[in-house]
């Protein structure tokens, strides 16, 4: 669905009313169109959801806001230079990184977000599926083009995830833990992951898009009983319906400083943040290599590039860059 103004420009004069009334000769000469057509947009948004009453003499008033992370009701207050300088949403999709991934090759401008009520093939990493039904949860891509060599395109993950936290803790005010390489717990249970896809040459990043999956709202029932770990939403681990709007409206507003911080600063600091909320520092774990066979060790950090180190029982450390990890008994 691509972005109304018209339809942004009424919900904005609705936002900005102190009593919460606008009326029809306001919405009229602010659209520049006549009655009849604030008449036909006001339908529109009442299709989407939007309760709208009108009051004779005094114009119409908004009475509630639907749950949708509509593009119109996320630039409301969004305050970014490049995160979601242009919006997406879909009802429906089969990935939200597919179509991320076709606005990149077809020369999309950076941070384009593609944002979806309900994913049909969400990705996950190493090609697990991301349960995403509708109405709940907050599934978005965003488009990258980052002046960087091909290597460097994992360090990336940092700088979302550290945004997916900081997003959690300023909506809900939990306190989210990392889990190498893009997992968010809440509770020891998974509440979002992370999924970073690039087109590249041999010496340039041409883009990546930043895939992410938050469960905001899920019941327990609508999970899974196969999941591979256990997990929740921040509905379940605090207690309170989180909006799904501001949840993305303060995410990409997270997003879009991070993603500065690193371009001007570098990852360091980025990365000191991401370890202060890893709880794997010190501890013992087993890495499954995807097929390259298990490796334990102690963790002793994670390196500049992104890779996980682990102290070995003969002293030398070893740099992991993909696998599942678990702690094991020491």
């Amino acid at each position: 669905m691509t972005v109304s103004p018209a339809r942004e420009t009424i919900l904005r004069l609705f936002h900005q009313s102190p009593d919460g009334y606008v009326s029809g000769v306001r919405l009229s000469e602010v659209l520049g169109v006549s009655r009849n057509a604030v008449w036909k947009q006001i339908g529109q948004l009442r299709q989407l959801g939007y309760l709208i009453e009108a009051i004779p003499s005094r114009g119409y008033r908004l009475r509630e806001t639907p749950d949708l992370p509509l593009a119109e009701e996320l630039r409301i207050g969004l305050n970014t230079r490049v995160v979601g300088r242009d919006l997406h949403y879909l009802k429906e999709t089969d990935s939200t990184n597919r179509q991320a991934y076709a606005l990149g090759e077809a020369g999309a401008g950076e941070g384009v977000v593609v944002i979806a009520d309900r994913q049909t093939a969400g990705k996950g990493r190493m090609g697990r599926i991301w349960v995403s039904p509708p109405a709940v949860n907050l599934y978005l891509s965003v488009l990258l083009r980052p002046p960087l060599p091909p290597h460097a395109a994992p360090q990336l993950t940092f700088v979302s995830t550290v945004a997916v936290s900081r997003a959690i803790a300023a909506v809900s005010g939990l306190q989210p833990i990392h889990k190498w390489p893009n997992d968010v717990l809440v509770d020891g249970c998974k509440v979002a992951g992370l999924l970073n896809e690039m087109s590249a040459e041999v010496d340039r990043i041409r883009f990546v898009v930043l895939g992410i999956g938050v469960n905001l709202n899920m019941t327990a029932d609508q999970f899974p009983a196969d999941l591979r770990m256990p997990a929740t939403s921040l509905r379940l681990a605090g207690g309170v319906a989180v909006s799904r709007a501001a949840f993305a409206r303060e995410l990409l507003q997270q997003l879009d400083k991070l993603y500065a911080d690193y371009l001007n600063f570098g990852l360091a600091p980025i990365l000191a943040e991401w370890e202060s909320r890893c709880d794997l520092i010190g501890r013992q774990v087993e890495v499954d290599e995807a097929g390259s066979g298990l490796v334990r060790g102690r963790v002793s950090g994670i390196d500049r590039d992104g890779a996980l180190l682990l102290e070995l029982a003969d002293g030398s450390t070893a740099r992991i860059l993909a696998g599942d990890v678990k702690v094991v008994a020491t």
